[in-house]
């Protein structure tokens, strides 16, 4: 009875293309990102030998040019093209139908945004600035800038009843490694002619900064009086808060 060689039953993977390795019929390989099949058995005969090797799978430019994590594959005006992985945050950037593809910076907008409150009762009539409330906030770059927005209600209260005028000053103070700076351009005043008794007052105050740093920050909304037994109680009994909201803005 005649016998009939069928070879192999399927194709049998032996992965990467070893020159060392002895190659059966049917056997295949991977190549340069293309796949081959054996159709001479042979060793030592590299897949561009037709004479033992065909063409199973091409993986042509996709495979060659696309080389790392994050590449991303265009067409230019000749052929397949790689776009290396752009920097953390920037985005892919279409220049029109004539133009490639580019990575681009994000726009302006919002970065991060810090809260900060307390109803922690303060009183305060002497004439040195002391700080309401403070919050801190760290850029992330030192071209964006800071939305600064502070508020405080409290009272007016005259120890010895009725008087002349008396009034408190409010600014903003950026403290950068321990040094302080005064950011806002004047002293913000709030003026008050009471009878003696108790009177609330809301007191805020917005700014833009531009602090120019990567380092900490810290932000002091502080407020002075102007003396003569006149005292601006923060947050009376507890009842009211003080907040200072603190907003990076990229540029």
């Amino acid at each position: 009875m005649a016998t009939i060689n069928l070879g192999a039953i399927k194709f049998n993977w032996r992965g990467a293309y070893d020159n060392s390795t002895a190659y059966a019929v049917d056997d295949v390989v991977s190549s340069g990102g293309s796949s081959y099949v054996c159709i001479l058995a042979s060793t030592g005969n590299a897949v561009s030998n037709g004479t033992y090797w065909q063409v199973m799978a091409e993986g042509g430019d996709v495979a060659t040019v696309l080389t790392a994590q994050g590449d991303i594959l265009y067409r230019d005006g000749s052929g397949l093209q790689k776009l290396a992985a752009g920097t953390s945050g920037y985005f892919l950037k279409t220049q029109g139908a004539s133009a490639n593809p580019v990575w681009a910076e994000a726009g302006g907008g919002l970065v991060q945004t810090v809260y900060s409150r307390s109803n922690t009762s303060y009183q305060n009539g002497g004439t040195s600035y002391a700080n309401v409330i403070t919050a801190q906030i760290t850029p992330t770059s030192a071209s964006n800038n800071i939305l600064i927005f502070a508020n405080s209600m409290g009272y007016y209260h005259h120890s010895g009843g009725a008087g002349a005028d008396r009034n408190h000053y409010w600014k903003l103070i950026r403290e950068v490694s321990s040094s302080d700076t005064d950011i806002n351009d004047t002293e913000q005043r709030s003026d008050a002619d009471l009878d003696g008794s108790f009177a609330p007052l809301a007191q805020s105050m917005y700014h833009k900064d531009n602090p120019n740093t990567t380092s900490q920050i810290t932000y002091k909304w502080a407020m002075k009086g102007q003396g003569g037994s006149w005292d601006y109680y923060t947050n009376h009994n507890s009842t009211y808060a003080s907040q200072m909201i603190l907003m990076e803005v990229k540029v």
